[in-house]
């Protein structure tokens, strides 16, 4: 039975699946988005979600924290930063995003994007433009006259 058994081991041993994640955390910190696996994908939110959620505190003891988990100066110091990750700071959860995107070509497997919520542009719009329909009646009416 496959009870209390949540993670997905990614075919991997346990040093090398946290080496794994630690390494594509700190490469999504640095981007803000990375295409890969599907399967990767979802573990990587749940790797990086806890991390996110522990850059609220500006602490010494957070940060220590966050680089034991990632093993990277320049990705600590940037989710650290106070312009860059602001947006996420007021957000109560749900960091990422995961896009799937189709199937790689060498193997068939399914690849997806993963990116941080509040840096695409395309769906963080505030303020979208209504589209008005109108009839086509009165156009013709008024060429007619």
């Amino acid at each position: 039975m496959n009870h209390k058994n949540k993670n997905n081991h990614l075919g991997r041993k346990r040093g090398h699946r946290k080496s794994l994640l630690s390494n594509m955390a700190s490469s999504f910190i640095k981007k803000k988005r990375i295409f890969t696996t599907l399967a990767k994908a979802k573990a990587l939110r749940k790797y990086i979600e806890p991390i996110i959620t522990k850059s609220k505190i500006n602490s010494t003891h957070s940060k220590r924290n966050i680089f034991s988990y990632l093993k990277d100066k320049t990705a600590v110091s940037e989710l650290f930063n106070k312009d860059i990750f602001q947006k996420i700071r007021e957000r109560p959860g749900g960091y990422t995003r995961i896009i799937k995107t189709g199937f790689r070509f060498g193997d068939q497997a399914a690849f997806s994007l993963i990116e941080l919520v509040d840096f695409n542009e395309i769906y963080v719009s505030k303020k979208r433009k209504k589209s008005v329909r109108r009839s086509r009646k009165k156009i013709k009416e008024v060429n007619n006259e």
